[in-house]
């Protein structure tokens, strides 16, 4: 153990925690950066005021690794080696401040006292990396807690990508993140952050790291922005996820159920989409029809640097299929090249065990007969016995992808049976299938009338005098 000193620099990563990610409703692709200054940092046991007129004072129980040594230009695999110790910090941000700062948290994140640090720092040489562990306290209560197997970032990358283009200096700090449960604070409460590694010998701990909230008494003056807050920042300040804009309830659900997919399409033309098809694959179970929302995975073209730092651990595949959740399905994009497997029996089971209602992938299906097997409808581009390396990286989850020819967001609806798979915009579902059940019924009642010998001319489409009779017979049914 040992005290921490003043940084030069306090560089602080935006997203950084899968668990946050999902509360915020993005996932970064790659990580992203701020400063804070030196001023901001206090010690344990210290004192941080909530400006007088705010009302947003959000706590963020984070790790920060201390840099040991000048770094410049290392590789993720060397980054570690570069931090001497972590600590525990708190990341605190003013949300009344957020629209001033416009995505720099200059003032909304740089207060005197908004970084306290310690109380101890453990030695980077006594712990792995993945086995490290942060828990927030808010008034005794545990809120936060997260640990590095979670994160979206790992340490050597943060430290590696930021080596790229300036020199990391002995006892710079970085700000690696925080787990989702992040919250506001209110003036007398007790904020405690530690991280520790409670697998490694001894346990090791940074301690508590104690502050306490006190209310501020000197207002803002009227030479610059002044704090303002709205619905928006009270939510995200307050931890509260985005409210979803659409639900596929059990009784849209139903409603899908009941029309063909084709209804389905030829609804979706009329409003102007007619690529919204995924294309050339086949189900294991084509009797089955799958509706559900979409969860993404994302392959890229095999290449052996990346497969090494990408392809194995908890990597981006696994993630994918622990996440899927009941009524969702999984969409993988593997741009149609079928020469290696990108699901298994596994991984299919694991699926199905978390109530997936379907399995999409334009790649290639490993153990078929296993799959098919299963209750989880899978849509594929046939079977392959090779494994995921040999063509593919697993990359990215949750993002807009491509698959069979068509864009699938997260959140859009699959719907498939043995015509094909549709994907319908989460906006237009409701009137989409509204239209298809009024379409579905006339087509009853049009081939009801062809078979009792009645003539398509005028009646496929209905004239006005067929609608006249629709309308009747609408009535005595």
């Amino acid at each position: 153990m040992s005290a921490i000193g003043l940084p030069g620099k306090i560089i602080a990563v935006h997203l950084n925690y899968r668990s946050r990610a999902a509360q915020r409703g993005r996932t970064p692709a790659q990580p992203s950066y701020f400063f804070k200054p030196t001023s901001s940092v206090a010690a344990t046991g210290g004192e941080l005021e909530r400006p007088a007129g705010t009302e947003l004072l959000a706590f963020e129980g984070e790790i920060a690794l201390i840099i040991g040594r000048p770094t410049r230009r290392v590789t993720p695999e060397e980054g570690w080696a570069a931090v001497s110790g972590v600590t525990a910090a708190n990341d605190f941000g003013l949300y009344d401040l957020r629209a001033a700062d416009k995505g720099s948290n200059v003032r909304s994140k740089g207060g005197d006292g908004f970084t306290p640090l310690g109380p101890e720092a453990i030695a980077a040489a006594s712990v792995a990396p993945d086995a490290l562990r942060v828990r927030t306290w808010l008034n005794g209560e545990l809120v936060q807690e997260g640990t590095t197997d979670d994160l979206l970032f790992p340490f050597g990358q943060l430290v590696a990508d930021l080596s790229q283009l300036m020199t990391l200096e002995p006892g710079d700090v970085i700000l690696t993140g925080t787990p989702a449960g992040s919250s506001v604070t209110q003036p007398g409460d007790v904020v405690e952050v530690e991280v520790d590694a409670p697998t490694a010998p001894g346990a090791p701990t940074s301690g508590r790291l104690v502050t306490r909230i006190t209310e501020g008494r000197v207002p803002f003056g009227d030479f610059g922005t002044k704090p303002s807050v709205d619905d928006l920042q009270r939510s995200e300040a307050w931890g509260n996820p985005p409210a979803p804009a659409f639900v596929l309830t059990p009784e849209l659900r139903e409603r899908l159920a009941s029309v063909a997919t084709a209804t389905l399409s030829s609804q979706l033309r009329k409003r102007g989409l007619n690529n919204v098809s995924i294309d050339g694959l086949t189900s294991t179970r084509p009797e089955a029809k799958v509706i559900g929302t979409a969860r993404t995975l994302r392959f890229v073209p095999n290449r052996e640097d990346l497969f090494a730092s990408h392809g194995g651990g908890y990597n981006a595949q696994k993630r994918a299929f622990d996440a899927v959740g009941a009524g969702d399905v999984l969409v993988i994009e593997a741009r149609g090249e079928r020469g290696s497997g990108t699901v298994g029996d596994v991984l299919a089971l694991r699926a199905q065990v978390n109530g997936a209602a379907g399995i999409v992938t334009d790649g290639g299906v490993r153990d078929l007969a296993v799959v098919a097997a299963l209750d989880i409808p899978t849509y594929s581009a046939g079977p392959h016995p090779a494994v995921l390396g040999r063509k593919h990286v697993p990359w990215d989850t949750d993002l807009t992808i491509a698959c069979g020819g068509a864009t699938v967001q997260p959140g859009d609806v699959i719907v498939g049976d043995a015509d094909g798979l549709l994907v319908i915009p989460p906006s237009l579902v409701e009137e989409v299938v509204a239209d298809a059940i009024e379409q579905e019924r006339e087509e009853e009642f049009i081939a009801e009338m062809v078979a009792a010998g009645e003539k398509v001319d005028g009646l496929f489409p209905m004239n006005a005098a067929w609608k006249e009779r629709y309308a009747a017979w609408l009535t005595q049914r």
